[in-house]
Protein backbone atom coordinates (compact mmCIF):
# COMPACT_ATOMS: atom_id res chain seq x y z
CA UNK A 1 0.00 0.00 0.00
CA UNK A 2 0.95 3.70 -0.64
CA UNK A 3 2.56 5.68 2.08
CA UNK A 4 0.58 8.81 2.62
CA UNK A 5 3.05 11.72 2.73
CA UNK A 6 3.26 15.03 4.36
CA UNK A 7 3.17 18.14 2.04
CA UNK A 8 3.97 21.58 4.42
CA UNK A 9 4.29 25.22 2.71
CA UNK A 10 6.32 28.33 4.02
CA UNK A 11 6.07 31.77 3.45
CA UNK A 12 3.98 30.96 -0.24
CA UNK A 13 3.61 34.15 -2.10
CA UNK A 14 2.51 34.80 -5.96
CA UNK A 15 1.65 38.19 -7.19
CA UNK A 16 -0.50 38.42 -10.47
CA UNK A 17 -0.56 42.25 -11.91
CA UNK A 18 1.08 43.74 -8.25
CA UNK A 19 -1.55 41.88 -6.55
CA UNK A 20 -0.88 39.28 -4.06
CA UNK A 21 -2.91 35.94 -5.20
CA UNK A 22 -1.59 34.09 -2.70
CA UNK A 23 0.37 35.05 0.69
CA UNK A 24 0.74 31.71 3.13
CA UNK A 25 2.97 31.91 5.75
CA UNK A 26 2.42 28.22 6.68
CA UNK A 27 0.29 25.47 5.95
CA UNK A 28 0.72 21.41 6.28
CA UNK A 29 -1.27 18.75 4.40
CA UNK A 30 -0.76 15.79 7.52
CA UNK A 31 -0.14 12.24 6.26
CA UNK A 32 -3.80 10.25 5.34
CA UNK A 33 -5.84 13.39 6.37
CA UNK A 34 -8.54 15.44 3.67
CA UNK A 35 -7.80 18.97 4.00
CA UNK A 36 -10.75 21.16 2.25
CA UNK A 37 -9.62 24.64 1.25
CA UNK A 38 -12.28 26.78 1.41
CA UNK A 39 -13.17 30.51 0.43
CA UNK A 40 -15.14 32.51 -1.54
CA UNK A 41 -14.47 33.55 -5.44
CA UNK A 42 -10.74 35.13 -6.35
CA UNK A 43 -9.57 33.99 -2.89
CA UNK A 44 -6.93 32.22 -4.29
CA UNK A 45 -7.99 28.44 -3.52
CA UNK A 46 -7.24 27.26 -7.20
CA UNK A 47 -3.76 29.29 -7.62
CA UNK A 48 -2.61 27.79 -3.87
CA UNK A 49 -3.43 24.07 -5.12
CA UNK A 50 -1.29 24.72 -8.41
CA UNK A 51 1.60 25.67 -6.25
CA UNK A 52 1.26 22.59 -3.91
CA UNK A 53 0.92 20.50 -6.69
CA UNK A 54 3.98 21.99 -7.88
CA UNK A 55 2.15 22.99 -11.42
CA UNK A 56 2.86 26.61 -10.73
CA UNK A 57 6.32 28.02 -9.47
CA UNK A 58 5.65 30.94 -6.50
CA UNK A 59 7.26 34.18 -6.78
CA UNK A 60 8.80 33.00 -2.99
CA UNK A 61 8.51 30.59 -0.16
CA UNK A 62 9.24 26.82 -0.10
CA UNK A 63 7.41 23.78 -0.57
CA UNK A 64 8.54 20.52 1.86
CA UNK A 65 7.33 16.68 0.83
CA UNK A 66 8.45 14.38 4.07
CA UNK A 67 10.43 17.34 4.71
CA UNK A 68 12.13 17.63 1.88
CA UNK A 69 12.39 20.88 -0.25
CA UNK A 70 10.81 20.31 -3.97
CA UNK A 71 9.57 22.71 -6.50
CA UNK A 72 8.28 22.38 -10.11
CA UNK A 73 11.23 20.94 -11.43
CA UNK A 74 11.18 18.10 -9.41
CA UNK A 75 9.36 15.19 -11.47
CA UNK A 76 9.73 12.49 -9.17
CA UNK A 77 7.59 14.40 -6.61
CA UNK A 78 4.98 15.49 -9.43
CA UNK A 79 4.95 12.05 -9.91
CA UNK A 80 3.95 11.33 -6.00
CA UNK A 81 0.66 13.28 -7.06
CA UNK A 82 -2.57 13.14 -9.25
CA UNK A 83 -5.07 15.70 -9.77
CA UNK A 84 -9.06 15.80 -10.71
CA UNK A 85 -10.67 19.09 -11.40
CA UNK A 86 -14.10 20.63 -11.87
CA UNK A 87 -13.51 19.97 -15.71
CA UNK A 88 -13.21 16.21 -16.02
CA UNK A 89 -11.06 16.52 -19.18
CA UNK A 90 -11.91 12.89 -20.62
CA UNK A 91 -11.15 12.58 -24.24
CA UNK A 92 -12.43 10.08 -26.99
CA UNK A 93 -12.12 6.36 -26.21
CA UNK A 94 -13.86 4.14 -23.77
CA UNK A 95 -13.44 4.54 -20.23
CA UNK A 96 -10.74 2.17 -19.45
CA UNK A 97 -8.56 3.98 -22.09
CA UNK A 98 -9.25 7.22 -19.69
CA UNK A 99 -8.14 5.61 -16.57
CA UNK A 100 -5.55 3.75 -18.08
CA UNK A 101 -4.04 6.73 -19.54
CA UNK A 102 -1.13 7.84 -16.82
CA UNK A 103 -0.39 4.02 -16.12
CA UNK A 104 0.57 4.07 -19.74
CA UNK A 105 2.72 7.45 -19.52
CA UNK A 106 4.49 5.72 -16.64
CA UNK A 107 4.97 2.33 -19.11
CA UNK A 108 2.71 0.15 -16.75
CA UNK A 109 2.38 -3.29 -18.23
CA UNK A 110 -0.39 -4.25 -20.48
CA UNK A 111 -1.29 -6.83 -17.30
CA UNK A 112 -1.35 -4.84 -14.33
CA UNK A 113 -2.84 -1.72 -16.30
CA UNK A 114 -6.27 -3.72 -16.86
CA UNK A 115 -5.97 -4.99 -13.24
CA UNK A 116 -5.54 -1.60 -11.79
CA UNK A 117 -7.78 -0.26 -13.49
CA UNK A 118 -10.64 -2.87 -12.73
CA UNK A 119 -9.97 -1.99 -9.67
CA UNK A 120 -9.87 1.85 -9.24
CA UNK A 121 -13.26 1.68 -11.55
CA UNK A 122 -14.75 -0.82 -8.55
CA UNK A 123 -13.34 1.79 -5.99
CA UNK A 124 -15.77 4.18 -7.12
CA UNK A 125 -18.63 2.63 -8.25
CA UNK A 126 -18.69 1.56 -11.63
CA UNK A 127 -17.82 -1.96 -11.88
CA UNK A 128 -17.03 -3.28 -15.18
CA UNK A 129 -17.17 -0.10 -17.08
CA UNK A 130 -13.69 -0.34 -18.79
CA UNK A 131 -15.81 -0.49 -22.58
CA UNK A 132 -18.19 2.17 -22.01
CA UNK A 133 -17.78 5.43 -24.59
CA UNK A 134 -16.34 8.29 -22.65
CA UNK A 135 -18.95 10.35 -24.55
CA UNK A 136 -22.33 8.46 -22.91
CA UNK A 137 -21.13 9.11 -19.71
CA UNK A 138 -23.61 11.49 -17.21
CA UNK A 139 -21.80 14.60 -15.39
CA UNK A 140 -21.67 12.28 -12.24
CA UNK A 141 -20.21 9.49 -14.31
CA UNK A 142 -17.68 11.18 -15.58
CA UNK A 143 -16.66 12.52 -12.01
CA UNK A 144 -16.42 9.16 -10.71
CA UNK A 145 -14.20 8.37 -14.03
CA UNK A 146 -12.04 11.52 -13.35
CA UNK A 147 -11.75 10.30 -9.37
CA UNK A 148 -10.98 6.78 -10.69
CA UNK A 149 -8.07 8.37 -13.22
CA UNK A 150 -6.52 9.83 -10.44
CA UNK A 151 -6.78 6.70 -7.79
CA UNK A 152 -4.96 4.63 -10.30
CA UNK A 153 -2.01 6.02 -10.19
CA UNK A 154 -1.58 5.19 -6.47
CA UNK A 155 -0.60 9.01 -5.40
CA UNK A 156 0.70 10.03 -2.34
CA UNK A 157 -0.90 13.11 -2.47
CA UNK A 158 -4.32 13.51 -4.24
CA UNK A 159 -5.37 17.08 -5.34
CA UNK A 160 -8.99 17.71 -5.56
CA UNK A 161 -10.34 21.27 -7.29
CA UNK A 162 -13.87 22.05 -6.87
CA UNK A 163 -14.54 18.29 -8.76
CA UNK A 164 -18.21 18.42 -7.74
CA UNK A 165 -19.12 21.92 -8.50
CA UNK A 166 -20.91 21.84 -11.53
CA UNK A 167 -23.28 19.17 -10.64
CA UNK A 168 -26.67 19.31 -10.17
CA UNK A 169 -27.98 19.31 -6.35
CA UNK A 170 -29.25 15.59 -5.83
CA UNK A 171 -26.02 14.15 -7.86
CA UNK A 172 -23.62 16.04 -5.61
CA UNK A 173 -25.59 15.27 -2.36
CA UNK A 174 -24.45 11.35 -3.87
CA UNK A 175 -21.14 12.29 -5.04
CA UNK A 176 -19.99 14.12 -2.01
CA UNK A 177 -21.03 11.01 -0.05
CA UNK A 178 -19.18 8.59 -1.79
CA UNK A 179 -16.36 10.69 -2.21
CA UNK A 180 -16.08 11.21 1.28
CA UNK A 181 -15.67 7.58 1.63
CA UNK A 182 -13.53 6.97 -0.49
CA UNK A 183 -11.40 9.67 0.94
CA UNK A 184 -11.32 8.23 4.22
CA UNK A 185 -10.79 4.42 2.88
CA UNK A 186 -7.85 5.25 0.75
CA UNK A 187 -6.43 7.51 3.60
CA UNK A 188 -4.36 9.73 0.94
CA UNK A 189 -3.01 12.83 1.74
CA UNK A 190 -5.94 15.27 0.07
CA UNK A 191 -6.14 18.89 -0.62
CA UNK A 192 -10.00 19.36 -1.30
CA UNK A 193 -11.01 22.69 -2.76
CA UNK A 194 -14.56 23.82 -2.34
CA UNK A 195 -16.46 26.69 -1.95
CA UNK A 196 -19.09 24.50 -0.45
CA UNK A 197 -19.25 24.23 3.44
CA UNK A 198 -21.60 21.21 3.24
CA UNK A 199 -19.36 19.68 1.19
CA UNK A 200 -16.50 20.10 3.30
CA UNK A 201 -17.75 19.50 6.06
CA UNK A 202 -18.72 15.77 4.89
CA UNK A 203 -15.03 14.76 3.04
CA UNK A 204 -12.92 16.46 5.02
CA UNK A 205 -10.54 15.78 8.43
CA UNK A 206 -9.16 19.77 8.68
CA UNK A 207 -9.89 23.06 7.29
CA UNK A 208 -8.38 26.18 5.82
CA UNK A 209 -10.32 29.47 5.08
CA UNK A 210 -8.64 31.89 2.84
CA UNK A 211 -9.40 35.62 2.30
CA UNK A 212 -7.67 37.71 -0.37
CA UNK A 213 -4.59 35.25 -0.67
CA UNK A 214 -4.20 34.48 3.15
CA UNK A 215 -5.41 31.63 5.33
CA UNK A 216 -7.61 33.16 8.29
CA UNK A 217 -8.10 29.94 9.79
CA UNK A 218 -6.43 26.48 9.72
CA UNK A 219 -7.52 23.44 11.89
CA UNK A 220 -9.43 20.48 12.54
CA UNK A 221 -12.85 20.20 11.03
CA UNK A 222 -15.01 20.65 14.27
CA UNK A 223 -12.49 23.23 15.47
CA UNK A 224 -12.65 25.61 13.01
CA UNK A 225 -16.25 25.46 11.70
CA UNK A 226 -17.52 25.68 15.43
CA UNK A 227 -15.12 28.71 16.89
CA UNK A 228 -14.69 31.14 14.17
CA UNK A 229 -11.00 32.73 14.21
CA UNK A 230 -12.62 36.62 14.14
CA UNK A 231 -15.88 38.27 12.80
CA UNK A 232 -15.49 37.88 8.27
CA UNK A 233 -15.06 34.21 9.65
CA UNK A 234 -17.69 33.68 11.28
CA UNK A 235 -19.55 35.44 8.41
CA UNK A 236 -18.24 33.32 5.97
CA UNK A 237 -19.50 30.09 8.68
CA UNK A 238 -23.03 31.57 8.43
CA UNK A 239 -22.23 32.41 12.55
CA UNK A 240 -22.53 35.49 14.81
CA UNK A 241 -19.29 36.44 16.34
CA UNK A 242 -17.66 34.18 19.23
CA UNK A 243 -19.34 35.00 22.11
CA UNK A 244 -17.24 35.95 25.74
CA UNK A 245 -17.82 34.75 28.98
CA UNK A 246 -16.32 33.91 32.02
CA UNK A 247 -16.49 30.59 33.68
CA UNK A 248 -17.78 30.11 37.15
CA UNK A 249 -17.04 26.78 37.84
CA UNK A 250 -16.45 23.40 36.42
CA UNK A 251 -18.16 20.18 37.28
CA UNK A 252 -17.34 16.75 35.88
CA UNK A 253 -16.33 18.21 32.93
CA UNK A 254 -18.95 20.58 31.83
CA UNK A 255 -18.15 24.60 32.10
CA UNK A 256 -20.83 26.80 34.04
CA UNK A 257 -20.52 30.24 31.72
CA UNK A 258 -21.70 33.75 32.61
CA UNK A 259 -21.99 36.04 29.59
CA UNK A 260 -22.86 39.20 30.85
CA UNK A 261 -25.93 37.63 33.09
CA UNK A 262 -26.37 34.84 31.02
CA UNK A 263 -25.70 31.50 32.04
CA UNK A 264 -24.05 28.73 29.39
CA UNK A 265 -22.72 25.56 30.07
CA UNK A 266 -20.09 23.70 27.82
CA UNK A 267 -18.07 20.31 27.82
CA UNK A 268 -14.66 21.60 28.11
CA UNK A 269 -11.43 21.75 30.11
CA UNK A 270 -11.11 25.16 31.31
CA UNK A 271 -9.93 26.52 34.65
CA UNK A 272 -12.48 28.53 36.79
CA UNK A 273 -12.31 32.17 36.37
CA UNK A 274 -10.48 32.10 33.02
CA UNK A 275 -11.85 34.00 30.46
CA UNK A 276 -13.21 31.99 27.04
CA UNK A 277 -14.60 32.70 23.68
CA UNK A 278 -17.08 30.17 22.31
CA UNK A 279 -19.47 29.64 19.10
CA UNK A 280 -22.38 27.08 18.68
CA UNK A 281 -22.94 25.57 15.10
CA UNK A 282 -26.84 27.31 13.38
CA UNK A 283 -27.81 23.45 12.85
CA UNK A 284 -26.88 22.98 16.51
CA UNK A 285 -29.51 24.92 17.74
CA UNK A 286 -33.23 24.19 17.92
CA UNK A 287 -36.16 27.04 18.56
CA UNK A 288 -39.37 26.85 19.87
CA UNK A 289 -42.36 29.00 20.31
CA UNK A 290 -42.11 31.48 23.52
CA UNK A 291 -45.19 30.28 25.34
CA UNK A 292 -44.81 25.99 24.70
CA UNK A 293 -44.08 23.58 26.99
CA UNK A 294 -40.94 22.41 25.29
CA UNK A 295 -39.86 18.84 26.10
CA UNK A 296 -37.38 17.54 28.36
CA UNK A 297 -34.01 16.68 26.61
CA UNK A 298 -30.76 16.35 27.28
CA UNK A 299 -30.09 19.83 26.09
CA UNK A 300 -28.34 22.05 29.17
CA UNK A 301 -28.19 25.21 27.25
CA UNK A 302 -32.04 27.01 27.49
CA UNK A 303 -32.38 30.79 26.43
CA UNK A 304 -35.33 32.74 26.35
CA UNK A 305 -34.14 34.97 23.04
CA UNK A 306 -35.69 37.41 20.66
CA UNK A 307 -35.12 36.64 17.18
CA UNK A 308 -32.53 39.49 15.41
CA UNK A 309 -32.36 38.77 12.09
CA UNK A 310 -33.82 36.52 9.71
CA UNK A 311 -32.18 35.52 6.51
CA UNK A 312 -32.20 32.94 3.58
CA UNK A 313 -29.55 30.68 3.10
CA UNK A 314 -30.27 28.29 0.36
CA UNK A 315 -33.13 26.11 1.25
CA UNK A 316 -33.17 27.16 4.32
CA UNK A 317 -33.07 30.23 6.69
CA UNK A 318 -30.86 31.58 9.43
CA UNK A 319 -32.61 32.83 12.40
CA UNK A 320 -30.36 35.19 14.68
CA UNK A 321 -31.19 35.73 18.49
CA UNK A 322 -30.38 37.59 20.99
CA UNK A 323 -30.61 37.52 25.01
CA UNK A 324 -28.98 40.24 26.69
CA UNK A 325 -25.10 39.98 25.56
CA UNK A 326 -25.58 36.54 23.88
CA UNK A 327 -26.27 36.50 19.65
CA UNK A 328 -26.50 32.98 18.08
CA UNK A 329 -27.40 31.70 14.78
CA UNK A 330 -29.88 28.93 14.06
CA UNK A 331 -30.60 27.34 10.59
CA UNK A 332 -34.63 26.04 10.72
CA UNK A 333 -36.41 25.25 7.47
CA UNK A 334 -38.98 27.25 5.28
CA UNK A 335 -41.97 25.15 7.11
CA UNK A 336 -40.11 25.52 10.39
CA UNK A 337 -40.21 29.39 9.88
CA UNK A 338 -43.42 29.24 9.16
CA UNK A 339 -44.97 27.28 11.96
CA UNK A 340 -43.37 29.43 14.01
CA UNK A 341 -44.10 32.39 12.93
CA UNK A 342 -41.31 34.17 12.93
CA UNK A 343 -40.19 37.77 12.41
CA UNK A 344 -37.73 40.43 13.89
CA UNK A 345 -38.91 40.71 17.49
CA UNK A 346 -40.46 37.62 18.04
CA UNK A 347 -39.69 35.80 21.73
CA UNK A 348 -38.66 32.10 21.52
CA UNK A 349 -36.79 29.53 23.21
CA UNK A 350 -33.67 28.04 22.45
CA UNK A 351 -32.18 24.60 23.09
CA UNK A 352 -28.45 23.71 21.97
CA UNK A 353 -26.10 20.84 24.31
CA UNK A 354 -23.60 21.52 26.09
CA UNK A 355 -21.40 19.37 23.36
CA UNK A 356 -22.78 21.69 21.10
CA UNK A 357 -20.27 24.46 22.47
CA UNK A 358 -17.33 24.86 21.26
CA UNK A 359 -14.58 26.54 23.67
CA UNK A 360 -11.32 28.46 23.78
CA UNK A 361 -9.64 30.29 26.35
CA UNK A 362 -8.55 33.75 25.88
Amino acid sequence: MTTAATICITGVRKVFKGKAAVDVTRLELKPGRTLALLGPSGSGKSTLLSIVGLLEKPDAGTIELDGVRVSVADRAARMTMAAAFQRTYLFKGTVGENVAYGLRLRRVSGAETAERVAAALERVGLPGWQDRSALTLSGGEAQRVALARALVLRPRILLLDEPLASLDPIMKWRLTRDFAQILSEERVTTLYVTHDQDEALAVADDVAIMREGRIVAHGPVDEVFGLPADDWTAGFLGMEPAIRGRVLETRDGVAHIDCGGVDLFAIASVTTGSEVSFGVRPEDVLLFEADVVVPVSSARNRLDAVVAEIDPSGATFRVVIEQGSVRIAARISRAALADLRLSVGTPVQALFKATAVRVAST
